[in-house]
């Protein structure tokens, strides 16, 4: 089975949907499942995992809802206040939902130790009780203190969203793959191959931007911790969603049977517990 473990929908709302800035206007408009399941058709992808994009518990019953009516969409990670008072409250909650699958909290928003907080640790401590998954979103300013937080969580399951926003637009890589390394070592952490087109230089990337980077993550996480995601709508910005699964496809194209279908979909069943 294929799966797409990284996309979003949304009802446009601009004071909503803030960070879509004039340079954005291409997906300043709706993306519901309808707008998806002609491309998983035409792509041959079975499934797709919706990540929140707005911080409320209003976006993860929202994506709840979508995947209720929609069985293309395998799982959620949601949003929840992981320094709230009342967080146990809201994961047990969240958890009679079977389709609620892990949490994003968009921390490349976020000061420098916001991870390391004492709540949020805390917060972060819950999840596991809910055999519930944590995306870590970040930039790769930030990969010192993921690792740190993900060191000091070794049993909760994390996933790198987009190999941490590296800056491929101007091919910089040295920092940020020692960096990348370095939380890889930790067995617990799995990697995205997403969200890499709006990291080149929109207008004028090719595949071979990509080639080095991509290959950074896959030698350090191995196949078993590396899953394909679209992250569309956004990558519409850049590329279309064919070419966006053309990319990792071409790269992995040579690696076995076994490890392709691993990158292309049974991580994100087993990660996610689809």
């Amino acid at each position: 089975m294929k799966i797409d473990s990284h996309q979003h929908f949304w009802i446009y709302e601009p004071l909503k949907q803030a960070w879509i800035d004039s340079s954005m206007q291409e997906i300043a408009k709706d993306f519901l499942p309808k707008d998806l399941k002609s491309l998983l058709d035409q792509t041959q992808i079975d499934g797709c995992v919706a990540v929140q994009a707005d911080q409320s518990e209003y976006e993860t019953q929202f994506l709840l809802d979508l995947a209720k009516k929609n069985p293309f969409i395998k799982g959620v990670v949601g949003w929840v206040d992981l320094k709230s008072d009342n967080l146990i409250e809201r994961l047990e909650y969240f958890s009679k939902n079977p389709l609620f699958k892990g949490v994003r909290h968009i921390l490349q928003a976020e000061k420098d130790g916001f991870m390391l907080q004492d709540s949020f640790l805390k917060g972060i401590g819950q999840l596991k009780n809910y055999k519930l998954t944590y995306d870590i979103l970040i930039y790769p300013h930030q990969l010192k203190e993921a690792t740190i937080l993900v060191e000091r969580n070794p049993d909760q399951p994390f996933v790198l969203d987009h190999l941490a926003k590296p800056n491929i637009k101007d091919q910089k890589i040295d920092e940020w793959a020692r960096h990348i390394q370095r939380l890889a070592v930790f067995k617990n952490v799995y990697c995205k191959l997403s969200g890499m087109v709006t990291e080149a230089d929109w207008n004028h990337w090719q595949g071979s931007d990509f080639e080095d980077y991509m290959s950074v993550v896959l030698k350090a996480f191995g196949s078993e911790r590396v899953m394909f995601g679209s992250d569309w709508p956004v990558c519409l910005l850049a590329g279309s969603y064919p070419h966006v699964i053309e990319l990792v496809e071409q790269f992995i194209k040579n690696l076995s049977t076994d490890d392709r279908n691993k990158i292309m979909g049974i991580n994100a069943q087993n990660f996610y517990k689809l």
